[in-house]
């Protein structure tokens, strides 16, 4: 199954550590997807992949030969955290004390989705993040996207 997500929502987390998933997001996966895995996120948020998507992203990971150290550390990082979480009847995901903690988040959230995957930040740090937004995105766009023929202009 192939996800197309996107999309920015505000949401909070409870007192014991629960997150609702939006509906925004619930709709583009068509209540089909009940199962996710979390982990830790490159930079200090969370990544909600849908089961399949981590599949795929495990089975990429899982190509790298351990047996060069550089790539024992990514392997390592990758998992570190890994939990799967499913929904409860009330559209909830139960976020592990120490994911939550490795990402500092406290109560309110930002969810970011966006093709395969989630991000779960912190709402402040997020909005921090945005706002060391390159002045010269224009520039850092065109040496990402310019020589993608892939992409329309």
């Amino acid at each position: 199954m192939m996800h197309q997500l996107t999309g920015e929502f505000q949401c909070k987390v409870d007192t014991k550590g629960r997150l609702k998933l939006p509906s925004g997001l619930l709709k583009q996966l068509d209540g089909m997807v009940q199962n996710f895995t979390i982990n830790r996120g490159y930079e200090k948020h969370l990544m909600l992949y849908p089961r399949d998507v981590w599949a795929k992203k495990t089975n990429e990971i899982n190509q790298l030969n351990i047996n060069i150290n550089r790539n024992r550390k990514a392997v390592r990082y990758f998992y570190r955290g890994a939990s799967l979480v499913d929904c409860d009847g009330s559209d909830r995901i139960l976020i592990p004390k120490v994911l939550l903690e490795y990402a500092g988040i406290d109560r309110e959230v930002v969810v970011f989705a966006y093709h395969e995957q989630i991000e779960i930040w912190d709402k402040n740090q997020y909005y921090s993040l945005l706002d060391e937004e390159p002045e010269d995105f224009s520039d850092l766009a065109e040496e990402v996207f310019g020589g993608n023929d892939k992409i329309d202009e």
